[in-house]
């Protein structure tokens, strides 16, 4: 059995008279017949959210959050190619950006989150 608490998380950045807000749900996933797990990222305030720069990252107690890709216009780029069967993103509508994991194991455990930036 494999446990992934995900913090919830709210975020909020001003840029001139914008805010930008981010949220996401907190969840926990248990491993059982499911081999990967998906979560998303909601975004306000971001008026050309298809062109923006959606990140995501893992955190573990005691350590540096660690980067795992981000979602830009059209193409997901990754920090470390080694990510690319185990982590996957895409951005659906005009303000939902998607994180999945696949072939969850123990390792996966972690806080997951996404930022923003330009």
């Amino acid at each position: 059995m494999l446990l992934l608490p995900l913090l919830a998380l709210a975020a909020a950045w001003s840029y001139g008279q914008a805010q930008v807000l981010l949220k996401q749900r907190e969840i926990s996933i248990t491993r059982g017949h499911k081999t990967s797990a998906s979560m998303d990222c909601i975004a306000e305030g971001i008026s050309d959210f298809q062109n923006a720069y959606i990140h995501w990252y893992r955190h573990l107690p005691s350590k540096a959050p660690e980067q795992i890709l981000y979602v830009g216009p059209g193409a997901v780029s990754y920090d470390d190619n080694s990510f690319r069967s185990k982590y996957s993103s895409l951005k659906k509508g005009t303000n939902v950006c998607t994180f999945t994991i696949n072939d969850i194991n123990s390792n996966d455990e972690g806080t997951y989150y996404c930022a923003y930036w330009y």
